[in-house]
């Protein structure tokens, strides 16, 4: 069967590469892809991105199911329009899309439907929400209501930082209409976590936990970014702390959203603050895979995952198990000179595997901001790549990540050199 997956970063690469393993799949479609797409076996890329055109394109092409990795043709309504088409897609609708595409929709679920959150204040003023945090004092979290790409949070640490944040959205407009209206809300302490989970509108499947590394410098110095690396599993996330997420979370957000008439299917990301005495609590839901979580995810999976996506389209999540490597994955992102704020592009990269990933490698190699132009590998935005080893401990797999990012070359290149050290200090 031929499949589609929307999208072209290293979380699209990733899903596509382990679609791809099925033995029923004989080709899997990328839209619009990337360099590392377009050398992997079995994808092909497909230059197109109007979401009519993609409907047209599955339909005459007799696609089996379609897969929607980002955040924003979910939130356009690319899963409304292929199920009016009778096309068979895994992700949410426009409407269940809010969770991620309003901050203020999000924290008003959770406080209707009591899922631990931090307490929050929305708002559309400029004073009114400098004196809100006045009010509530630093540090404080200033979010960007709409989609930015991972970059619409600032954990405010002092007050002067939370005002020039909120003048930045709200008076200088640096966020265009995503930063129209902003969620403040309280800081919270402990350690972060990825938990991401299959629903079908009603039963949920858990993928294995992973933790992202959001700042962009070693020791989580520097500014936000959309992740510089992650790692599965998480050892934050102790058997009693994923039953009490499950139980706390992710079934009561599932249960809500039907009640509300709103169901849910698709990936459901919940990232999580774990605090010393082992409550978690919600800091923001996505509505599609994490990026980078998805790549050391993928890479652990031994089942064949286009089985998995079938019975989630058919509503039959129950009867889906996914087998994991026992190995931790480890992915480490490289990324382009000057990113977040100005990423170069236009770079050569030299150094990458000349034939995709073989399916049992111990180091892989996703591509996200890249592109081939007459068979050279450029780079082409922010996050350029994810190497991600396999290993049987965090500090093996880290160690294979940081070997193959020795080969690989770029001018400006940039990464950190530290991903995996909170799950390594925890094994000391």
């Amino acid at each position: 069967m031929k499949l589609l997956v929307v999208g072209s970063g290293g979380r699209e690469h990733a899903l596509a590469w382990r679609l791809a393993q099925s033995p029923r799949v004989h080709k899997v479609f990328v839209a619009p892809g990337n360099g590392g797409t377009a050398r992997e076996p079995g994808l092909e890329n497909l230059a197109i991105t109007d979401l009519a055109e993609l409907a047209d394109f599955a339909d005459r092409e007799q696609v089996a199911f379609t897969v929607v990795g980002p955040e924003a043709p979910l939130a356009a309504g690319i899963v409304d329009l292929f199920r009016e088409r009778g096309l068979r897609i895994f992700g949410p609708t426009r409407a269940a899309a809010q969770l991620e595409s309003s901050k203020d929709f999000a924290k008003a679920f959770m406080k209707r439907h009591a899922i631990p959150t931090a307490e929050y204040e929305t708002f559309t003023q400029a004073d009114a929400a400098h004196a809100y945090v006045e009010r509530r004092g630093a540090p404080i979290v200033i979010k960007a209501d709409g989609l930015a790409a991972g970059k619409g949070v600032v954990v405010a640490e002092t007050l002067e930082q939370a005002h020039a944040a909120i003048d930045s959205m709200l008076v200088d407009n640096r966020m265009g209409s995503a930063g129209a209206r902003v969620v403040i809300e309280d800081f919270l302490a402990g350690e972060e976590a990825s938990f991401i989970v299959m629903v079908d509108g009603r039963n949920v499947l858990a993928l294995a936990s992973s933790q992202d590394h959001k700042r962009l410098l070693d020791s989580d110095a520097g500014p936000n970014t959309g992740g510089m690396g992650a790692y599965s599993p998480a050892p934050v996330v102790t058997p009693e702390i994923h039953a009490k997420v499950l139980r706390e979370i992710i079934m009561p957000t599932v249960n809500g959203m039907a009640r509300d008439g709103i169901p849910f299917s698709g990936f459901l990301y919940a990232g999580l603050m774990i605090d010393d005495a082992g409550q978690p609590r919600t800091l923001e839901f996505n509505c599609r895979m994490g990026d980078p979580e998805t790549q050391p995810i993928m890479a652990r999976i031994k089942s064949d995952l286009a089985s998995v996506f079938e019975l989630a389209i058919d509503g039959r999540l129950d009867e889906a198990q996914i087998d994991w490597d026992r190995r931790t994955a480890l992915g480490v992102v490289i990324a382009a000179g000057g990113y977040p704020d100005d990423p170069r592009k236009g770079d050569v990269i030299s150094g990458l595997p000349a034939d995709g990933n073989p399916p049992d490698a111990e180091c892989l190699v996703f591509h996200a901001g890249t592109v081939e132009q007459d068979g050279r590998t450029l780079t082409s935005g922010g996050r350029v790549l994810c190497v991600t080893g396999l290993g049987d401990s965090v500090k093996i797999a880290q160690g294979l990540a940081y070997k193959r990012i020795d080969a690989i070359r770029f001018d400006g290149m940039q990464f950190r050199s530290d991903i995996g050290y909170r799950a390594i200090a925890r094994k000391r």
